[in-house]
């Protein structure tokens, strides 16, 4: 069914004033359940690590500065996901990664959504610290960005002063 609606989704098109066009959404069926994990070396590597202590950087920044440390974190949270199951060909290259994040001049939603005061935010960090703890790793890096985002999010639940 999941095949059928990804061939679905890919064949419909749109008419725009007498224009066919394909949907900017599309549906990507994967045999291994493991997939999403991918995602996790893209947010703590990235999105993650655009959060400073007193001001937000861009996904591009966060990933550039310092290419070769970058690599050594993706790869860590890598061996994570490899750890609960995933096999390689589930995982982003992060040479391919890299290259899209050059792309991406502006902060993540989640370090945007901090510095404009929020107070809860999805914290995939602590789960990746977590799920790292029950396996016995640990990352400085992942310590840092964990620390890091818990003091925003406790310097915007204070209250505000009358």
């Amino acid at each position: 069914m999941l095949h059928q609606l990804q061939s679905d989704i890919e064949n419909i098109r749109y008419d725009n004033k007498g224009s066919s066009i394909e949907l900017p959404v599309k549906l990507k069926v994967h045999d291994s359940v493991y997939v999403p994990l991918a995602k996790w070396l893209m947010l703590i590597a990235g999105n993650y690590r655009c959060v400073g202590d007193d001001q937000m950087r861009a996904i591009k920044d966060a990933v550039h500065s310092d290419i070769a440390a970058s690599k050594n974190f993706y790869d860590w949270v890598g061996e994570l996901c490899i750890s609960y199951g995933a096999s390689e060909s589930d995982l982003v290259p992060f040479e391919k990664y890299a290259n899209a994040a050059n792309g991406l001049l502006k902060p993540s939603s989640a370090a945007r959504a901090l510095a404009a005061g929020a107070k809860n935010i999805e914290r995939v960090d602590k789960v990746v610290k977590t799920l790292a703890g029950i396996k016995g790793m640990q990352h400085q890096e992942v310590d840092a960005i964990v620390k890091r985002v818990d003091g925003w999010l406790a310097k915007n639940s204070e209250p505000v002063p009358a």
